[in-house]
């Protein structure tokens, strides 16, 4: 206000819609779409006006985030109770015993009932020794390379929140929102940590897609050479 700023304009230069923006300035954070997305928004509303957006978002996370506590249903800790009571299931002479007996059969496999039908099998009348080998050589086939690099590739199909860090930490994109028909750029790195904020997003590592599941918070990935695998909310980048 002091600056005589539209609220309009606002909402041209951030890209924020003018009704989040009136959440943020009421502080009425239901009305926004997750804690990723505040986050997001007040750093970017922050810059707009030259106020310290880090501050921003620090004093929010300290009056309005809680960290979750992860507890077990009373049920689950009674039913372990009762198990560590009655202890194991089997003696462990019998366990012992069915791990003995499993080491004999497949000794009497692979040695083909202890030597007594190992013969060479003779080859076929008519066919020479040489002849045969001849025929059962084949070229080996070279495996490819093992890739050293990860390349990710995402396309918003609505508005979604990314974040993503290589190995070391440095951010490659930096907590930026993205619009259905705008273009994320693709990144290569050899370690890759990525923050989603919802699934709005088709998703390619290494040229192959990968399903992002819908969540109730925020979605992350961890990307290697080998592929990807689901991340933690606890050790998901947040960029800010």
């Amino acid at each position: 206000m002091r600056a005589r700023i539209d609220m309009t304009e606002v909402e041209a230069r951030t890209k924020i819609r003018a009704k989040y923006l009136r959440a943020i300035e009421n502080e009425e954070w239901d009305l926004l779409p997750g804690p990723v997305y505040v986050k997001s928004f007040l750093r970017t509303y922050g810059d707009f006006l030259g106020l310290d957006s880090r501050l921003l978002v620090d004093e929010y996370k300290r009056r309005y985030e809680r960290p979750d506590h992860d507890l077990r249903p009373i049920s689950t800790l009674s039913r372990e109770r009762e198990r560590a009571a009655r202890g194991p299931l089997l003696p462990p002479w019998a366990v012992v015993g069915g791990v003995l007996a499993a080491v004999v059969v497949a000794l009497f496999i692979i040695g083909g009932g202890f030597g007594g039908h190992n013969k060479p099998t003779p080859p076929p009348t008519g066919t020479t020794v040489g002849t045969t080998a001849h025929r059962t050589h084949r070229p080996r086939r070279h495996r490819p390379p093992t890739p050293t690099t990860v390349k990710l590739q995402l396309v918003p199909t609505g508005t979604v929140y990314v974040c993503l860090v290589d190995g070391t930490g440095k951010k490659l994109i930096p907590g930026q929102i993205f619009s259905s028909g705008q273009t994320i750029p693709t990144e290569t790195a050899s370690k890759m940590l990525l923050t989603l904020g919802n699934n709005a997003v088709q998703m390619k590592v290494n040229g192959a897609p990968v399903t992002v599941a819908a969540s109730s918070t925020s979605i992350g990935f961890l990307l290697e050479p080998s592929g990807s695998s689901p991340l933690p909310a606890s050790k998901q980048p947040t960029c800010a």
